[in-house]
C-alpha cells in the first residue's frame, strides 16, 4: 500500500514537534524512508511541505535539516497568534453553526469541571480542542490552516504551563462562547484578544537537549499518524 505524502509529512512534523528530531539535525531521505517504511518519493514531497511551513530548512552541502528558530521568531509567532485568534473568534460569531456551539459549550462545561478538580493535564488538551473548534467555527479555510500550523509551531518552540487561575481561564472561554452565540463579533474579538494576551504569559521557550542521531523505525501502516 502506497503511503500518501501528507501522512509522511504529518509523521515527520509530529516527530519534530515532540523533539525526536532536534533543531539543526539532518533529515536525510534515505533514513526517513527507512524509519517510516516508505519510499523516498513521499519523503521528498513531505520535506518540501515542511520547508514551506518553517519546520525544515535546506543548507548547502548538508541538505534538509530541522529549522533552528530564533527567540525573536518564537516571540513573533505568539504575537501573530494574538492577532489571528481574535479574528477567528469575530468570524465565528458571524458564521458558527449550532454544531460548533454545542461542542464549544460542552468543552467549557468539561473545562470548568476539570478546573474545579485540579486536573491540569486534561485542561491542556481541552483548551487545545476549544481553540481548534473556535477556529473551525470561523468558516475561513485559510485562517484555519494558519492557526493549525501555528499551534504545531508553538508546541514545538514552547513549553506551555498551566494558567495560575484555571477557573478564571475557563470562565473567559465561557464568555467568548456567549459572545459567539449572540453573534457579537466585536465582543468575541475583544474577549479573545484579552484571553490570548494572558495565555501568552505561561509560554516558556524550550531548552533542547543534544541532537539524537539514532531513531527506531515507525510503522506507518499502524495508524499512529
Amino acid at each position: 500500500m502506497r503511503i500518501p505524502a501528507h501522512a509522511v509529512c504529518t509523521a515527520i512534523r509530529d516527530d519534530i514537534v515532540s523533539g525526536v528530531f532536534e533543531p539543526g539535525g539532518r533529515l536525510t531521505e534515505e533514513v526517513l524512508a527507512r524509519r517510516y517504511g516508505v519510499s523516498r518519493v513521499p519523503v521528498r514531497e513531505a520535506l518540501r511541505t515542511l520547508e514551506s511551513e518553517g519546520f525544515v530548512t535546506t543548507r548547502r552541502h548538508a541538505g534538509a535539516c530541522v529549522a533552528e528558530p530564533t527567540g525573536q521568531e518564537a516571540a513573533d509567532l505568539l504575537e501573530l497568534r494574538m492577532l489571528l485568534e481574535p479574528l477567528a473568534a469575530a468570524r465565528a460569531a458571524r458564521r458558527r453553526t449550532e454544531a460548533h456551539l454545542k461542542v464549544l459549550r460542552g468543552l467549557v462545561r468539561l473545562g470548568q469541571e476539570r478546573a474545579r478538580r485540579g486536573q491540569g493535564e486534561d485542561l491542556r488538551s481541552l483548551g487545545s480542542w476549544f481553540h481548534e473548534t473556535l477556529a473551525q467555527a470561523s468558516g475561513s479555510p485559510g485562517l484555519i490552516a494558519l492557526l493549525t500550523q501555528m499551534r504545531h509551531k508553538i508546541a514545538w518552540m514552547y513549553v506551555v504551563g498551566a494558567p495560575e487561575r484555571p477557573a478564571e481561564s475557563w470562565a473567559e472561554h465561557g464568555a467568548i462562547v456567549d459572545a459567539v452565540a449572540r453573534g457579537d463579533a466585536e465582543r468575541a474579538r475583544l474577549l479573545t484578544a484579552l484571553h490570548a494576551e494572558r495565555a501568552a504569559g505561561v509560554h516558556r521557550l524550550r531548552q533542547r537537549p543534544a541532537v539524537s542521531t539514532s531513531q527506531p523505525a515507525v510503522n506507518m501502516s499502524s495508524g499512529r499518524h
